[in-house]
C-alpha cells in the first residue's frame, strides 16, 4: 500500500515539474534549430520548424550594429534595441537574447517586466539608478547605482527600471533568458491598452479623479 502511495507521489510531482519546465524557452535535442517561417523548406524538429542543417549558414548567427547609437530623442530620453529570435534565426531554441539601451541624461527605461525571462545587465557608459520591485505582499525595492563595468540583475517576471541620473549620455548591454522575452511597460499597458480601461476602475485603483485618469490615457 505504502509503495503505491509512493508511487502516486513521484507521478504527481513529475507531472508538476513537467508543466513548469514548459513555461520556458524549450531545451534544445540538436546542436541547432534555425527558425523559418516556411515548412516546405524546413524540418521539424524538437517542436518547432527549423531550417534544413544542410542549408544553415554563420548569417544564422550574425546580427550587425548593436555598437551603432541610437536616438533618444523622445519623451523618456531612452531608446531600446532589442535583439531576439526575429533578427537572429539562430537563436531559436537557445533560450537567449541581447538587448542595448541607451539613455540621454535623465533619460529613463521606465517600469516593465519581461513575462518569459530574466535579465542580467552590464553599463558600458554613464551612470544607472536601477532596481527591481518583488511580488505581493512585500513588494520590496532592491535598487543600486551603477557605473561603468557594474552588472546587475532582475529577477524573473519582476517589474524593473532604469535611470540615468548622469549629466552624459549612458549606455547599457543585457542578457535575457528567452529567445522572445517580450515586454510589458506598466504605464503603457494600464494606462495605454487598446481598448482602454474603465476610467473608474483606473480611478479607484489609484485613487485618483477620473479626468485624470482620461488624461493619461489620452496621452499614453
Amino acid at each position: 500500500m505504502m509503495k503505491g502511495v509512493h508511487f502516486l507521489a513521484i507521478v504527481a510531482l513529475l507531472s508538476l515539474t513537467s508543466s513548469l519546465v514548459s513555461a520556458y524557452d524549450p531545451s534544445p535535442l540538436q546542436d541547432i534549430c534555425v527558425a523559418i517561417d516556411d515548412p516546405k523548406s524546413a524540418v521539424f524538429v524538437n517542436g518547432k520548424f527549423c531550417k534544413n542543417f544542410t542549408v544553415a549558414n554563420a548569417d544564422d548567427f550574425f546580427f550587425q550594429g548593436l555598437h551603432i547609437p541610437r536616438n533618444t530623442a523622445n519623451p523618456l530620453g531612452s531608446n531600446v534595441t532589442l535583439v531576439t529570435v526575429d533578427l537572429i534565426p539562430g537563436l531559436n531554441t537557445l533560450g537567449l537574447s541581447i538587448v542595448r539601451i541607451d539613455y540621454a541624461p535623465y533619460g529613463v527605461n521606465p517600469p516593465h517586466t519581461h513575462p518569459r525571462a530574466s535579465e542580467i545587465l552590464i553599463v558600458m557608459e554613464g551612470t544607472l539608478y536601477v532596481g527591481f520591485v518583488t511580488s505581493d505582499p512585500e513588494n520590496r525595492l532592491f535598487s543600486k547605482v551603477l557605473n561603468k563595468g557594474d552588472v546587475f540583475v532582475f529577477p524573473f517576471g519582476l517589474i524593473h527600471f532604469q535611470f540615468n541620473v548622469g549629466h552624459t549620455n549612458a549606455v547599457a548591454f543585457a542578457s535575457l533568458s528567452s529567445q522572445n522575452p517580450s515586454v510589458m511597460r506598466i504605464a503603457d499597458a494600464v494606462f495605454g491598452s487598446n481598448p482602454p480601461i474603465n476610467p473608474d476602475v483606473l480611478a479607484k485603483t489609484f485613487q485618483l479623479e477620473p479626468k485624470i485618469i482620461e488624461y493619461l490615457q489620452k496621452t499614453l
